[in-house]
């Protein structure tokens, strides 16, 4: 313990000297006698540290005794030989250790390290930029390629350590320096005055110091030019909603590189989608992450796939306002796992994005498993699956997302699922036990109420109870679609084709068919009809294959097939759109 206060007294000391003495021999060979002092006055407590770990873990072989004498012989030439300030030596020493690994390999015996990097340093002048590099945080690969071929000694760079020591006087972790060398070297070489004018028009700002070394030091592209706009812009807006500059600081992360632009419009973004600054400001603190990770480019990432799944500024805000604790990224990932499901069992892609508006904030928390796992684990194929997850959308959490899957539903679960649907099939005048009530029952998935619910969309479209009731006699499975994929399709089929709502009665199975599917056929029957070569009742446009469609219509005309693979792709990349964001 004495040592220690002895030691701790002695680094006192040597603050004390540094700033009465001048820069001449005799300061420094008073602050290398107080280096060397406190080397051997730390013996004592060294031996101890030695008895347990007997070997530095930095340099293998090499005792941590005989790597202190290696760091004391570099302090001393670098500063009594070479002239260096004794702060910017010492921090040189101590922080270069691959140089002074490659220094100590020549040394055959430790006991005569001191004696041989002195009779060495004095012989062979080192390539000073070298240990300086390693200091301020460069990797032993990037050191390489930056090192000077037609300069070897630090005081022949004047403006490099000039802006050196403007950033450590200015209170920039010398360590750290690095990074800004690292993505804007010409910082470096600054004339006289010219950087601490740029760091003081930060300051001009209303920032403190502190904040200026943070933002500095996590973005050295600041440094380039005039004060950047953008970072004054984001400042401002996130001011506006009441976030104060100490929040940023405590935010910013000095092992990233941050892109201000990037995050300027993610703070627009949600200006724009947010009806309160209030809102803004909630979502900002409680998920910084949304506008610093990557920048906000991961939280843009997300946001194109939303946009592509039909997501309007209604859904934007909602999801974002209780968007769950993980970080965006994470999300996304999930987000796109769950997609992936969802397309691997085949399920419509209507479907899909129906259960990811609903159930967006659930999809994207929870890490899924790969499909073939699931498969395996629930012993279920895709289309069994695919059912399970219509019927009950949190399926895809109970029964993807668990380590361990719980086992399919039980027989008392599907009898009640099964009355429920049965007594819907009666209230419609279904004859019990008929083939009509058999078939329905078979053909038709989801509980009772969100039949009742399906059927009712017909109703309110403006066809009779009745008539609708001899539609699902005839087609039961219309009702194997969502409330929301049957209202979109009757809007789609009287408003955008300008059929009349009875037409569905008289083809029921239209409702059945891929929007994209009827997209594509009315698109070529519209052209084939402007061309006068074909007038053709709703029936025959959808219910063809293909390939009878093309032989018995679109052959007809000289460019059909061409206007017809030219609307094939449109629509496939259309068809496509929701698995290209995968």
């Amino acid at each position: 313990m004495n040592n220690l206060q002895k030691l701790k007294s002695l680094s006192f000391l040597k603050w004390g000297f540094s700033d009465f003495y001048p820069n001449n021999c005799v300061r420094s060979k008073t602050l290398i006698l107080f280096y060397s002092s406190r080397v051997e006055i730390a013996e004592d407590v060294q031996t101890i540290e030695e008895i347990r770990a007997p070997k530095c873990s930095s340099v293998p072989r090499v005792s941590c005794m005989a790597r202190k004498e290696a760091q004391r012989s570099l302090l001393e030439y670098l500063h009594c030989t070479r002239n260096l300030p004794f702060s910017d030596a010492e921090h040189i020493s101590k922080n270069s250790p691959s140089f002074l690994n490659k220094l100590l390999k020549k040394v055959k015996d430790e006991q005569q390290i001191g004696q041989y990097l002195t009779k060495h340093f004095q012989y062979n002048p080192i390539h000073e930029f070298e240990p300086f590099f390693e200091s301020i945080g460069l990797k032993r690969s990037e050191i390489d390629a930056v090192l000077p071929h037609s300069l070897m000694f630090l005081s022949d760079d004047d403006l490099l350590l000039e802006n050196y020591r403007v950033l450590c006087n200015y209170g920039v972790d010398r360590s750290k320096i690095g990074k800004i060398y690292r993505e804007v070297r010409e910082v470096f070489g600054y004339d006289h005055g010219v950087l601490r004018s740029k760091l003081q028009a930060y300051e001009d700002l209303g920032l403190s110091r502190a904040i200026v070394i943070k933002v500095v030091a996590s973005s050295p592209s600041l440094l380039i030019g005039v004060v950047n706009c953008e970072f004054v812009e984001v400042l401002e807006m996130l001011k506006k909603v009441g976030i104060e500059h100490d929040w940023i600081k405590g935010q910013l992360s000095e092992k990233t590189s941050y892109q201000w632009n990037r995050m300027l419009r993610i703070l627009s973004f949600f200006n724009e989608i947010f009806c309160s600054e209030e809102e803004v400001s909630g979502v900002i603190q409680k998920h910084p992450g949304l506008m610093l990770d990557g920048s906000g480019s991961k939280t843009f990432s997300l946001i194109t796939v939303l946009v592509k799944l039909g997501f309007k500024k209604r859904e934007l805000s909602s999801l974002f306002l209780h968007f769950p604790r993980i970080q965006v990224g994470t999300f996304t990932r999930n987000f796109r796992q769950a997609l992936l499901l969802l397309i691997e069992i085949e399920m419509v892609a209507d479907d899909v994005v129906k259960i990811i508006w609903e159930h967006s904030t659930q999809v994207g928390s929870f890490p899924l498993k790969k499909p073939i796992s699931i498969f395996n684990n629930l012993k279920v194929r895709k289309k069994r699956l695919c059912n399970m997850i219509m019927e009950d959308p949190h399926q895809l959490k109970n029964r993807a997302l668990e380590l361990r899957v719980n086992p399919l539903p039980n027989s008392d679960e599907k009898e009640q699922s099964q009355m429920q649907k049965t007594e819907f099939f009666l209230k419609l005048g279904f004859v019990p036990n008929s083939e009509e009530m058999k078939k329905s029952l078979k053909v038709c998935h989801g509980k009772g109420e969100e039949l009742q619910e399906r059927f009712d969309c017909f109703v309110k479209a403006g066809l009779d109870k009745e008539v609708v009731c001899e539609m699902i006699k005839v087609t039961p499975r219309v009702l194997n679609q969502t409330k929301h994929v049957i209202e979109s399709k009757i809007d789609f089929l009287v408003n955008d084709l300008g059929y009349p709502i009875s037409s569905i009665a008289i083809f029921p199975y239209c409702i059945a068919y891929a929007v994209e599917r009827v997209k594509l056929r009315f698109s070529m029957y519209n052209w084939l009809k402007e061309q006068g070569a074909a007038s053709l009742a709703l029936s025959t446009i959808l219910a063809s294959s293909d390939k009878d469609f093309v032989k018995s219509y679109v052959e007809h005309h000289p460019q059909g097939l061409e206007v017809w693979e030219k609307l094939k792709k449109e629509f496939n990349v259309q068809r496509r759109a929701v698995s290209s964001y995968i």
